[in-house]
């Protein structure tokens, strides 16, 4: 998986602009006015679905219609889960290979892309561009950073939490899992009861020498932000 941000509204344009016109906003106002863009590869079908469950957001996703898939043996994302067990891998990669074929053997046969793909996994790579605002990220870090979150989504959700606190480090430092957040988790019997594990985990996340060295180090509490 490879996560980049490749624009973004920096908070202190739209300020200096809403001082110029003699206004003022909040912290969490603010951040449905900023916007942040990244690109997306290696991901798999399978996360790209639970990620466009997310709908405040624009998406530019890979077309399989168009766009023929090649080296699926190779390039398929597989689960942890299944690759640390060699019976289970071995399952795994064979239907990889008779998928690639099949669909390759349809191909030949003269059936168009659109119809072709009906035989790819949710394994097959894909590429996307997502552009979420601050709060609509603040969101989807709280649902996607969680420990119950599936384990593809919730690297995405980390890599792309790590990018946005270097680039506004104040503005996301209170980003992460809603248990972070908030101070208490949500999900009651199915709460993992790591806490405090994860408390220390977004304390630190993406506030560690960057390249070259430098050191991210968040103030206290942005003096805009509520509780």
């Amino acid at each position: 998986m490879d996560v980049r941000l490749i624009s973004y509204v920096p908070s202190k344009i739209v300020l200096e602009a809403l001082r110029e016109e003699g206004l003022e906003i909040s912290g969490p106002e603010l951040l449905k006015h900023l916007s942040f863009t990244f690109a997306v590869s290696g991901l798999s079908r399978a996360c790209t679905h639970q990620l466009v469950r997310h709908r405040v957001a624009s998406y530019s996703q890979q077309s399989q219609r168009y766009v023929r898939m090649e080296r699926l043996a190779e390039e398929a994302v597989e689960p942890p889960s299944i690759s640390d067990r060699p019976p289970a891998d071995t399952i795994f990669r064979g239907f990889l290979r008779a998928s690639e074929y099949v669909y390759g053997r349809l191909l030949r046969l003269g059936v168009p892309e659109e119809d072709a793909r009906f035989v790819l996994p949710n394994a097959a790579p894909t590429n996307i561009v997502i552009t979420m605002t601050g709060s609509a990220l603040y969101h989807f870090f709280g649902l996607r950073c969680c420990n119950r979150a599936q384990h593809e989504i919730r690297e995405l959700a980390d890599r792309m939490l790590v990018l946005c606190r270097r680039v506004e480090p104040e503005l996301f430092r209170r980003a992460g899992p809603y248990c972070f957040q908030k101070g208490y988790c949500e999900e009651g019997p199915f709460s993992c009861g790591r806490i405090e594990e994860v408390r220390a985990k977004y304390e630190r996340l993406g506030y560690e020498p960057a390249a070259g060295g430098s050191l991210i180090r968040p103030r206290r509490k942005p003096a805009w932000w509520p509780g």
